[in-house]
């Protein structure tokens, strides 16, 4: 059986170091299928665009301020005749066997869409390495999920809600032909959950598949932790009514956990100059977990 067309879709912005290796790791992909390339650049000010046309992608630049996380991603899925749709942020590494892996779950006829395990880049610090280990899509164990004994959405409470509904933009995959009938919704934030949300209502299947690794990791200053928290805890509250931190005590419960499960995780560790981390970790943990109040307060 001749492997399916796929059609990379990827939004841009001055990406030029990221795709100095994710370009090479999608030429290199173990997939007998066609690969195609179809990216949608926010005028980039480096040489990502240039670099996009050299290697053949089809890519089309809008103005930055004309960029939505759902809306530029539904133009681009438009430029693409894949079978399947498959997402990436530039700043993305998959393994050789990424897109045979994300592949795999939509031999179930009922599967809309899947997404991939996300795991810290080798090199990167362990405060960084284990922030990333320790979200769902680092997980090794695969999952399918379905509203066929639940009913709706709606009938489940805030935090289940938030688990269920879990899909990632970093690097997942959609049925062309769902798509068409189900883009994402124009949102700040969060158009990939709002997206896993629609889908299942609609009687599809969500699945999580580790066989699909992929290496993706952002170091935050404290700034941007209090920055980037905050904006995650806003939208459960406000799509979910999940207050992931919604008390005093549970903040301090949460610095408390969070320096601790740092601290466990660099001493196990061999990287040098434990001391360094161990001591950056409370005003990082601290800035997250305010960050976390902050939007769970709204």
């Amino acid at each position: 059986m001749t492997a399916p067309k796929v059609s990379i879709i990827l939004p841009t912005w001055n990406g030029e170091d990221d795709l100095q290796r994710l370009l090479p790791a999608l030429a290199e992909q173990d997939y007998q299928g066609e690969i195609q390339v179809c990216a949608i650049d926010s005028s980039s000010t480096d040489r990502t665009y240039e670099m996009l046309r050299d290697a053949g992608v089809r890519v089309v630049r809008i103005p930055q301020s004309e960029f939505g996380h759902g809306k530029t991603r539904n133009e681009c899925a438009e430029m693409a005749d894949g079978e399947f749709l498959i997402f990436l942020s530039q700043d993305v590494m998959p393994d050789a066997g990424f897109v045979r892996g994300l592949l795999a779950p939509f031999e179930d006829d009922r599967v809309a869409g899947a997404y991939g395990r996300v795991l810290p880049f080798p090199k990167d610090d362990p405060l960084t390495a284990r922030t990333v280990l320790s979200l769902p899509e680092a997980s090794d164990k695969a999952s399918v999920r379905d509203l066929d004994s639940v009913g709706g959405v709606w009938n489940l409470g805030p935090f289940e809600r938030a688990r269920y509904l879990r899909f990632n933009n970093v690097a997942s995959a959609i049925r062309t032909s769902v798509f068409r009938d189900i883009p994402f919704p124009d949102t700040s934030f969060g158009e990939d959950f709002a997206w896993a949300a629609r889908a299942l209502t609609w009687g599809w299947r969500i699945a999580y598949a580790p066989g699909a690794i992929a290496y993706h990791a952002h170091v935050y200053s404290w700034s941007g932790a209090y920055e980037r928290y905050k904006v995650d805890a806003s939208f459960h509250r406000a799509t979910h009514g999940h207050k992931i931190r919604p008390s005093l005590q549970s903040v301090l419960r949460g610095i408390v956990y969070e320096i601790l499960e740092d601290a466990r995780y660099v001493l196990r560790s061999n990287v040098p100059g434990k001391l360094k981390f161990l001591l950056r970790s409370p005003g990082l943990r601290t800035a997250m977990v305010l960050g976390q109040y902050a939007g769970s307060r709204g």
